[in-house]
């Protein structure tokens, strides 16, 4: 009988911030032997049924760049080659940002693949959580106070109440 493994998935969301480099730090430290790459569930136990496969995605969004103050700061519209390149400009950050995290996994043993998407950050990391059928997601807090939460939104509660597997928020102490 073929012995079929089962996937546990966990996503951690990064974006440039200190509270998230800490997340990655903190999920690192304290969360290495359930998310590195493969082990058997149960160390004592031999059954095969047992073999679990396990993945770590570090995922970033890129923000869709807001590109109104162009229009204003250059008297009419921006011009498609400065547009495009704000976006590869920005594409470029996102990607050293997963490497560096990727090499931080490394450091400790641990495999991780990556991913970023362009979007609203809210909703990207929601909609990557489905797509991927993530078991838990884990994200910093940025720590705001009530009136930035009013106008800037916290990603964190938006995908505590609304993404499909259990989040795990990690709050930078003092």
């Amino acid at each position: 009988m073929a012995t079929e493994k089962k996937k546990k998935r966990v996503m951690i969301a990064i974006d440039e911030s200190e509270c998230s480099h800490h997340a990655l730090e903190w999920a690192l430290d304290n969360l290495r032997e359930s998310i590195s790459s493969s082990s058997t569930a149960g160390a004592t136990s031999a059954a095969p049924e047992a073999e679990e496969e396990r993945l770590l995605t570090i995922y970033t969004a890129q923000p869709l760049t807001n590109l109104s103050y162009l229009t204003a700061a250059s008297y009419g519209s921006a011009s498609p080659e400065f547009i495009k390149s704000l976006q590869e400009q920005q594409q470029k950050v996102s990607l050293a940002l997963l490497e560096q995290a990727k090499e931080m996994c490394a450091r400790q043993g641990v495999v991780a693949e990556t991913i970023t998407e362009v979007g609203d950050p809210k909703e990207t990391i929601c909609e990557t959580v489905d797509k991927l059928k993530v078991n838990l997601l884990i994200m910093g807090n940025h720590r705001r106070g009530a009136i930035q939460r009013a106008f800037l939104g916290s990603v964190s509660n938006h995908c505590v109440n609304n993404a499909k597997c259990s989040v795990l928020v990690v709050k930078k102490t003092g």
